[in-house]
């Protein structure tokens, strides 16, 4: 069995963008894409933009509908290391759950250091609690990234959700979810986040206890760094030893940045992984 080196360039290996071609066009690309798809649902009535769910600036999340009754709803939250980026970047992923007959809904959330990443967790379990109260029917939560931490997180036992709208979560989809947070204490981007070792154990969805009869698909691009791999299978093998219904997932020739891209392909195997039809 081959020995593993150990990482000495800690930035490099949470680091995206430079280890992928043409990483740095990606984000007006999910800008354009995803005001355009804004558009076209508000124009056909199916958008319901900047709803509130708390008293906060970015306490908004967006509601698209599917063209008749939903059969549930998904939530998706974004990623961006918790620093960066808000619902507005990322509505056109939302196309592949409608096609499939879901609602979707996306919240913005307050970004570090305004916030602390515990704070956002309890800041994201509130916009579902709302989502929830509003959208009859099963739930789904997928988020990328720092975004599949949050949903990770909120699949937790001491989650800050109410029994009642955790007993509708059928369904937890960690898209290159960061589930171990000690690492990125050596990171300079640890600086905005400001943890310590105490929050990185407490907000680390694989330091953590599952809620039980959680199911949960950790899905990541076979193609991502190392670190991305290494956490999803992480979770998968940690959750699966304390009960947990898992699944495990590397999407191959996916890189962190197009890995989600289908999200808005109904035919995906990402959506039916999700959706569960």
């Amino acid at each position: 069995m081959s020995g593993l080196q150990a990482i000495t360039d800690w930035d490099g290996a949470y680091s995206n963008s430079a280890y992928i071609p043409g990483g740095d066009a990606y984000p007006a690309r999910w800008a354009e894409q995803a005001a355009a798809f804004r558009a076209e649902l508000s124009a056909a009535g199916r958008a319901e933009l900047d709803l509130p769910y708390g008293e906060g600036e970015r306490d908004r999340y967006d509601l698209f509908h599917p063209d008749a009754a939903a059969r549930g709803t998904v939530l998706f939250i974004h990623g961006g290391y918790w620093m960066a980026f808000d619902k507005g970047r990322w509505s056109h992923l939302a196309a592949g759950a409608l096609a499939r007959g879901w609602a979707l809904a996306m919240p913005s959330y307050t970004l570090c250091p305004e916030s602390r990443i515990a704070g956002i967790t309890r800041q994201v379990a509130r916009a579902v609690e709302v989502i929830a109260q509003t959208q009859p029917g099963p739930l789904r939560l997928t988020g990328h990234s720092a975004g599949g931490h949050l949903v990770s997180r909120l699949a937790c036992a001491d989650a800050p959700l109410s029994a009642e709208v955790q007993g509708r979560v059928e369904h937890v989809v960690s898209i290159s979810g960061l589930h171990d947070l000690r690492p990125l204490l050596n990171t300079r981007m640890n600086g905005t986040l400001n943890m310590d070792e105490a929050e990185a154990v407490a907000e680390s969805p694989a330091l953590l206890r599952p809620r039980p009869g959680t199911r949960i698909t950790c899905w990541a691009g076979a193609a991502e760094r190392p670190e991305f791999v290494r956490q999803t299978e992480l979770l998968a093998n940690i959750w699966h030893g304390l009960g947990a219904a898992t699944e495990l997932r590397l999407a191959a020739g996916r890189h962190h940045f197009d890995v989600i891209d289908d999200l808005a392909d109904p035919k995906s195997d990402l959506l039916a992984t999700l959706l569960g039809t």
